[in-house]
């Protein structure tokens, strides 16, 4: 069958799964923009399309929803390796694939009905630059903590005591993402202690706006309370669509832990395939 894909989601984050090969167009970002259209097409927070490694079993380019790339996606790693096992186009729990951000280790944790449920990420080294430093954004005095995974975060944390809220997020996050700090744009959290070990954040992904959970986030959240000294590792990290464990070495090379979950796989309508042409 031609024109296929697969979706998935980890923590409401859904993406759609593209092999090229089974494709009759190649991917653009006014096609990708179409299929990830929630209205008008299958509907996603992007597209994950495999391609060729000569450094990795697999090869992985990353689609944000307005036809952007992505270098590199901690839910969307997860659910890629779900996709790779699902179609069977790998048995084995163990895989490395190759993103625009790196070559990441991924181990697929099988539950007793031998359906891998959840998944562990490697997800690299993180970097700090700056470690913090003040900005003023829609009239308001924020200090951020930035952060790289292999893709840019900019993590800004809550006073001693107070939380964020979604209205907060939707004002600071376009303006932070723009910001010309950040020429390339970034990816936002707001963050919380909540404890110990623990942390709650709000996302607003670039290229993609207001996101339910994100699986770099969540790492740049806990590697930047952790540097800090908010929060010590492990750290477990709830966003609204649910929590990720993250672990995170003294060297700041950092571990995802999280569920993950298939959707629907099918056909793209001809009608729908002739429109993308």
């Amino acid at each position: 069958m031609r024109n296929r894909f697969w979706k998935g989601h980890a923590l409401g984050n859904d993406y759609l799964v593209l092999d090229p090969r089974e494709l009759d167009f190649p991917l653009t970002p006014r096609r990708v923009r179409a299929l990830c259209d929630r209205h008008r097409g299958v509907g996603g927070d992007g597209v994950l399309e495999l391609v060729a490694s000569r450094r990795a079993d697999f090869g992985l380019r990353i689609w944000n929803p307005d036809g952007s790339r992505a270098e590199k996606s901690g839910n969307g790693l997860r659910i890629f390796a779900r996709f790779l096992f699902a179609t069977g186009r790998t048995r084995r729990t163990r895989l490395c694939v190759e993103t625009a951000g790196g070559v990441v280790a991924i181990r697929l944790l099988p539950g007793r009905d031998g359906i891998p449920r959840r998944a562990r990420v490697e997800i690299g080294h993180a970097s700090f630059a700056p470690v913090e430093r003040r900005v003023r954004v829609a009239g308001r005095a924020l200090r951020f903590t930035g952060v790289s995974v292999g893709n840019p975060h900019c993590v800004v944390f809550a006073p001693r005591g107070r939380r964020w809220s979604r209205a907060d997020l939707l004002v600071l996050g376009p303006r932070l993402e723009r910001h010309p700090y950040f020429p390339k744009r970034c990816n936002v959290q707001l963050a919380a202690r909540t404890g110990p070990h623990a942390l709650e954040i709000l996302i607003w992904e670039r290229g993609a706006g207001e996101t339910a959970a994100s699986g770099t986030s969540a790492c740049a959240a806990a590697c930047a309370a952790i540097r800090l000294g908010l929060v010590a590792s492990p750290v477990v990290v709830r966003a609204p669509g649910g929590a990720l464990r993250v672990t995170a070495s003294a060297e700041f090379d950092v571990t995802l832990e999280g569920a993950v979950d298939e959707v629907a796989s099918g056909a793209l309508a001809p009608s729908f395939v002739r429109a993308l042409r």
